[in-house]
C-alpha cells in the first residue's frame, strides 16, 4: 500500500530531522531542570493525542521513565474531568488549562503546551496565563508557523505537517526530557 510506505518514509526522515533539534532541546531541558532542582512542578496541557501525551509524560516523571527514583512533581492538565467539565459548562472549554494553573502553578513551575497545530485556544490561554505568573513556557507543536510559537519562551518544532508523525516527535522529545531529568537529578 503506497499510503503506509509514504507514511513510514516520512516518519523515518522526520526522526533523522529531529536530530538537528538537539541544541534546542538542550536548551529547554537545562531550563526545566533548574525549576525542578528549585521546588518547581512540571505541569503538561493539550487537547486530542496531545491530551494522551501530557499523560503519558507526566506519569514518566511521576513514575519511573529508566530509573527506579523519587517522584518528579509532574501534573497533566489534562487529567481531571470533573474540573475539566465543570470549568467547560461554567466558563468555557477555552479555560480548561488556564483555570487549573490559576489554582495550581506559581512563578517556580513550568508548563509544556503540546500542540500539534500550535493554534488550539484552550492551550493558548494555558499559556498566556502560565506566562502572567512567571512560569517557564514551553512549546511542542508542528512545523507551521503557529500562535503558540509566538508566545512561548522556548519552542520545539517537529519538522513536519502530518499530525501522527508530529505526534511521534513530541512523544520522543518529551521521553528524552523525561531521561535527561532523571540522569541530572539521579545520578
Amino acid at each position: 500500500m503506497d499510503q503506509i510506505d509514504k507514511y513510514l518514509k516520512e516518519s523515518a526522515d522526520v526522526a533523522l530531522e529531529q536530530i538537528k533539534l538537539k541544541s534546542v532541546f538542550f536548551d529547554i531541558a537545562e531550563q526545566v531542570l533548574h525549576r525542578v532542582q528549585n521546588g518547581g512542578t512540571v505541569f503538561f496541557c493539550g487537547n486530542g493525542g496531545s491530551a494522551a501525551d501530557s499523560q503519558h509524560l507526566a506519569a514518566e516523571l511521576i513514575g519511573r521513565f529508566k530509573k527506579n527514583r523519587k517522584p518528579i512533581s509532574s501534573i497533566a492538565l489534562t487529567t481531571d474531568t470533573s474540573i475539566i467539565t465543570s470549568t467547560a459548562n461554567d466558563f468555557s472549554y477555552e479555560e480548561i488549562f488556564s483555570r487549573q494553573l490559576l489554582g495550581l502553578a506559581s512563578d517556580k513551575d513550568v508548563l509544556i503546551a503540546i500542540s500539534t497545530s500550535g493554534e488550539s485556544q484552550s492551550v493558548l490561554n494555558a499559556v498566556n496565563v502560565a506566562n502572567d505568573i512567571g512560569m517557564l513556557t514551553v512549546g511542542f507543536s508542528g512545523k507551521n508557523y503557529n500562535k503558540l510559537c509566538e508566545i512561548v519562551k522556548y519552542k520545539l518544532q517537529i519538522p513536519s505537517k502530518e499530525t501522527g508523525i508530529i505526534q511521534q516527535g513530541h512523544i520522543t522529545f518529551g521521553q528524552l526530557l523525561c531521561l535527561f531529568l532523571e540522569e541530572k537529578l539521579f545520578n
